[in-house]
């Protein structure tokens, strides 16, 4: 085999480590790329690069996708409250895609021959990586190791050891994928449909020490402006300011089944104190911004974007199209919304707008109305029950 010019998504990881040596040592000239997308601490950004090293790469380069991560998804997914199954943020899905995009992109940089990751053959990542590579990166070579030649964790472990790298890769009881959108959780009692997480499993634990407090989310067009009344000029901090309040009261955690893009159903736990405050404050916020048939649309399209992102068709053309109909959306979501906070959960409060529409002159629901009489309201209520009562005063026998 030709000796080749490589760049490796490097996670630092069993597979990737393993796939860093394998083709080192098979004389090729190997890059590991670690893309960045607001998961890895500074210490196991080191920790990798001294690794990849030392597994025999010629270089090494992280590549911090955090802010356009951000501004090309998160941003989005916060528009649109996308939850998939009303219940799991899309992290790690929509992590992997901008990590192939940075990878790709560094590929096509240095001019590599290939590009060569540690992705299974019974998970989505395979088609995420894969996908954006033929698209972003097209001729280059795609390596898959561990998919292809079918390894077993051991058989990786003791290729290392045997060639001098010695590392803790003790398979751990659960799986853990840390982003700035939630941490995913697999493995253990997830494996029995009948079983839920216990408390060990979780990385982030009740340590706050009121029973309840009160979380102040500021919004402008959409975007997160000020928590807790400190102004945020990068929304990304203010994620991670939320996720450091929510996270001392344990929110945010979840299991989730759903259906993988191979076809197969996967079940997963999460801890997502950020996204799941972020999101349900943002929705209370469009609630009284928002007409209703804004507010419909916009789940429609926003499940649609949720749905492409989560099964690798990010780079679908419709996709700028939604976004641009999300980010129109935005335009008056302008405000502040307040939940109370309480360990392992929270509730809605209200919002602050100067768009609040529930603050019009014509009506207070429930109570009193200028903009039409009592003869004009009953009107319309005839006229609205027409068609019913045209139905029904021909097929009398269906009524309920």
């Amino acid at each position: 085999m030709s000796k080749k010019k490589i760049v490796v998504a490097f996670s630092g990881g069993l597979d990737t480590s393993y796939t860093v040596m394998r083709l080192a040592n098979e004389g090729n000239e190997v890059y590991a790329a670690c893309a960045n997308t607001g998961g890895f601490s500074e210490e196991q950004l080191k920790k990798n690069e001294e690794n990849a090293y030392r597994l025999g790469a010629k270089g090494y380069v992280t590549l911090d996708v955090t802010q356009e991560y951000y501004e090309k998804s998160l941003k989005y997914m916060i528009f649109g409250n996308v939850l998939r199954n009303n219940c799991y943020p899309i992290s790690v899905s929509s992590e992997r895609i901008f990590q192939a995009i940075a990878i790709a992109r560094y590929a096509r940089e240095i001019g590599a021959d290939a590009i060569a990751h540690g992705s299974t053959g019974a998970g989505n990542d395979q088609i995420r990586f894969d996908m954006t590579f033929l698209v972003m990166a097209p001729g280059v070579e795609i390596i898959t190791l561990t998919r292809d030649q079918t390894l077993t964790r051991q058989e990786e472990v003791d290729y290392l050891n045997e060639h001098g790298f010695s590392a803790d890769f003790t398979k751990l009881k659960y799986s853990y994928n840390v982003g700035i959108w939630g941490t995913s959780i697999c493995g253990g009692e997830l494996l029995d449909p009948t079983q839920g997480l216990p408390e060990e499993a979780y990385l982030k634990h009740v340590t706050a020490a009121e029973q309840s407090t009160l979380l102040k989310i500021q919004f402008e067009k959409g975007e997160i402006v000020g928590v807790n009344g400190e102004a945020f000029d990068n929304p990304v901090k203010a994620i991670q300011k939320i996720e450091q309040i929510g996270a001392s009261y344990a929110i945010g955690r979840d299991c989730n089944v759903g259906d993988t893009i191979i076809g197969i159903k996967g079940r997963v736990g999460f801890e997502a104190a950020a996204p799941k405050l972020i999101i349900e404050a943002h929705r209370l916020l469009e609630k009284s911004t928002l007409s209703k048939w804004q507010q419909y649309w916009k789940d429609q399209v926003a499940n649609w974007y949720g749905m492409f992102l989560h099964e690798s068709q990010y780079l679908e053309p419709v996709m700028p199209d939604i976004e641009a109909m999300l980010t129109s959306s935005q335009r008056h979501v302008t405000g502040t919304s307040i939940l109370r906070l309480r360990p392992y959960g929270f509730d809605t409060v209200g919002i602050d707008s100067p768009n609040d529409l529930t603050r019009s002159k014509l009506g207070e629901y429930g109570e009193t109305q200028t903009g039409w009489t009592a003869d004009e309201a009953k009107g319309f209520i005839k006229v609205t029950s027409t068609p019913l009562r045209v139905y029904y005063g021909i097929h009398k026998d269906e009524k309920r």
